[in-house]
């Protein structure tokens, strides 16, 4: 037997300050993807995921999010961006452009409406020209790109980071 013994323990979920993060998807193809960008959510404390189309959370993946996060669908999503702009959100994308930043030199706001693509697509030309914010996560390999639920992932992360008490 060994005399390192490790023993699981659970992550307090009392934060500090409210997540003043938002997800929001464009319409996306795939309820496997929604469904994992929502767990994450979850996992990372925000409390608000906005949902395009007809996509729809699978139970089974989500899981815990569907209790936790407060999803709303909207058949479009520029209104939803400018009201969320107005209210003093800063909007940020994650996609791949000329003026894409890097993520891991990216100072997020507190404020913030995280704005996942497309699988295929990625974000409309409509809704980039919304954006305060354009990251891109760097790929070292191929494909060119993260799938949609990977690269939000990595962003939401990427906000807990520089945001660990909320």
């Amino acid at each position: 037997m060994s005399d390192f013994i490790q023993q699981r323990h659970k992550l307090s979920t009392n934060l500090v300050h409210p997540r003043e993060l938002i997800v929001a998807c464009v319409p996306m193809r795939s309820n496997v993807n929604i469904s994992q960008i929502a767990r994450t959510a979850s996992a990372c404390a925000v409390e608000k995921m906005i949902i395009c189309g007809t996509a729809s959370l699978t139970k089974k993946i989500a899981r815990d999010a569907i209790s936790e996060l407060t999803v709303s669908t909207h058949r479009s999503l520029g209104p939803v961006l400018k009201k969320l702009k107005e209210d003093g959100y800063d909007i940020v994308g994650i996609e791949q452009t000329s003026n894409s930043k890097n993520i891991h030199h990216f100072d997020f706001k507190r404020r913030t409406v995280l704005v996942v693509g497309n699988e295929r697509l990625g974000i409309s030309d409509e809704i980039l020209a919304q954006l305060d914010s354009v990251i891109e996560i760097p790929v070292w390999g191929l494909p060119h790109s993260y799938n949609a639920a990977s690269a939000a992932n990595m962003a939401l992360y990427e906000y807990c980071r520089q945001f660990p008490e909320g």
